[in-house]
């Protein structure tokens, strides 16, 4: 959902100097990744990145893969714009856009290394829960976006929504857990300020990661193996 946000003059600049080079733009036609990257590489896609912190800590310590960023939050946007252009990450870019379209119009079948789904909105009142990302249906989409073997990795750090998660993941019969239930934190995914704070405060955090079926691929996510 679009959410206003107090914009920085730093995000500002970011957004009118560096969109132009780092946000694609919507469109119902296939994302080049290649034409836009400039290689092959394996494709990995964040839903709701927030300030990016994490995002650009992923891509820069996955050099090998590339990056598609999409987030509707417009200071976000210009943060993370401000963290590719101070790192220098040739692998990374963004989409300004509801994440359903963009899964739905600009990514095609089977392509995906793998999806990030960070912390999204809990919607914590039960009457929001119909606003929650994670549901059969968009769970049904990102499934169907994943490469054979590619990887759904879930985050939340609200136990009920973990629950729903872990619920609505195991039903989709083209992903498999790779776990027993939760999955302890992968090493690729940076603890934020925010969640070093809530675990120091006691406060639970809860990983998902199921891998879609068939032989898995190399994707820089673990061991080659079949499901």
């Amino acid at each position: 959902m679009l959410r206003a946000g107090r914009m920085g003059s730093g995000q500002v600049r970011a957004l009118r100097e560096l969109a132009p080079r780092y946000v694609v733009p919507f469109s119902g036609a296939p994302f080049d990744a290649p034409g836009v990257f400039g290689r092959r590489a394996p494709l990995v896609v964040e839903i709701g990145f927030g300030m990016g912190q994490a995002t650009a800590a992923i891509a820069a310590a996955r050099a090998d893969n590339d990056f598609l960023g999409i987030e509707v939050h417009e200071p976000g946007v210009g943060a993370l714009l401000r963290r590719i252009d101070e790192q220098q990450l040739t692998n990374l870019r963004i989409v300004k856009h509801d994440a359903v379209e963009v899964l739905r119009d600009m990514i095609a079948p089977s392509t995906l290394a793998a999806v990030h789904v960070f912390f999204p909105d809990p919607w914590p009142k039960k009457r929001h829960w119909k606003r929650r990302l994670i549901q059969p249906p968009v769970v049904a989409l990102l499934a169907s976006r994943l490469a054979v073997g590619g990887r759904l990795h879930c985050a939340t750090d609200w136990q009920p929504y973990a629950e729903q998660m872990l619920e609505v993941l195991s039903a989709e019969p083209l992903l498999a857990n790779t776990a027993d239930g939760y999955a302890t934190r992968p090493d690729y995914r940076p603890l934020t300020k925010f969640e070093n704070r809530g675990l120091a405060l006691g406060h639970g955090v809860w990983d998902l990661v199921f891998d879609k079926r068939g032989q898995s691929l190399d994707l820089r996510y673990g061991s080659s193996k079949s499901r």
